[in-house]
């Protein structure tokens, strides 16, 4: 940079001084005219032959005679003498030349012939040089016509090859979502059908313990059905699910549900159950919490598998109110059990009676 510095002068100096010359050349340079002119003839007078034969000779050049006089002002004096008499081989020459044999042209090439032919020459080729010039812009013109339409014949190529990939890409993605779909049809429908194997083999189970059970000797044997008396049969009514007003007519406040109907138990003071047409597998025994007597009858909701769902205890029938007593009853009633029956109600209800006696 420094550098550049201390010489910008010689720099800038150096750059106008070339600046100048360039532009001088531009100027005054010789330039050649094109086309180019045509050559011009030169006129030459041969004369006529006639005229031209003679018998004087002619005089020379006033060139030649100022030339003379200055040789002889320069020449040093010289004495006078007698001039010398003319050369007879002059006088004699003139007529050997009239006998030459004079060379004559029939026809003259004249300048303006010569310079039309040229212009005429100058313009056919300027016409083919024209000619030249169209066609090459005609088949540049063509060439430039001919990529144009290449380029649009391949553009859209190009366009309908992407339509197809782009239509491709559809496809694809339809078959895959109805794939998807297809997929998730048979994940359901096997998840379906393992759950409905799930369920059936569950139910057989829950027969074959049920069919155990009831093969087993009842726990408490049989006895009152009603209120858990030492008689050996009672009756006692089921109540179905929904469930509705029932009794009997007749009935009083300490009477069961309907007309009775079948129950069993044990002799003394053993639970007993009243439900319509289900016979009991499993009536597990209250633990006894505390020191008082009591009856508490527990009302029962039982599904068709002989399942206990929903339990309360304190119902009609009860002359206890004690807490502990009446939730050990409610605990007991959970823990019981019935046969099956495919035929029953999806939930039906009925009652267990716990009577709680002090040793």
């Amino acid at each position: 940079m420094s550098y550049f510095r201390e010489h910008k002068e010689g720099f800038w100096g150096t750059i106008i001084f070339h600046a100048i010359i360039l532009i001088l050349l531009f100027l005054f340079g010789f330039f050649t005219p094109l086309p180019l002119p045509g050559e011009e003839g030169v006129l030459v007078n041969f004369g006529n032959s006639k005229q031209g034969a003679g018998k004087e000779e002619p005089a020379p050049a006033p060139r030649q005679s100022t030339a003379a006089a200055k040789q002889e002002e320069t020449a040093p004096p010289v004495q006078a003498s007698t001039p010398p008499p003319p050369p007879p081989a002059a006088a004699q020459a003139a007529p050997a030349e009239a006998k030459e044999e004079l060379m004559t042209q029939d026809y003259e090439k004249t300048v303006a012939l010569e310079a039309a032919k040229k212009k005429k020459e100058a313009e056919e080729a300027k016409k083919k040089q024209d000619e030249l010039a169209r066609q090459k812009q005609l088949a540049e013109q063509k060439r430039k016509e001919e990529l144009e339409t290449q380029r649009k014949q391949t553009a859209e190529a190009e366009a309908k090859r992407q339509a197809e990939i782009q239509k491709q890409k559809e496809i694809e993605a339809e078959k895959q979502r109805l794939a998807e779909i297809e997929r998730k049809k048979q994940a359901e429908a096997e998840a379906k059908r393992k759950a409905e194997e799930e369920r059936k083999r569950k139910e057989a189970e829950e027969a074959a313990k049920i069919a155990k059970i009831n093969s087993m000797t009842n726990v408490f044997g049989s006895g009152s059905g009603g209120a858990g008396s030492s008689d050996s049969k009672s009756t006692g009514q089921g109540v179905s699910y929904p469930g509705g007003n029932q009794g009997s007519p007749n009935g009083g406040n300490s009477s069961k549900y309907g007309d009775g109907g079948t129950g069993s138990g044990n002799s003394g003071n053993g639970p007993s159950f009243s439900l319509s047409g289900r016979s009991a597998t499993g009536l597990p025994k209250p633990s006894y919490p505390g020191n008082e007597e009591g009856v508490v009858v527990v009302s029962i909701t039982v599904d068709k598998y002989g399942k206990v769902s929903n339990a309360k205890a304190g119902v009609q029938g009860t002359n206890t109110y004690n807490a502990s007593l009446l939730e050990a009853a409610k605990q007991a009633a959970l823990k019981a059990s019935f046969n099956a029956d495919p035929n029953a109600p999806a939930f039906q209800t009925g009652t267990i009676t716990y009577k709680f006696v002090l040793d």
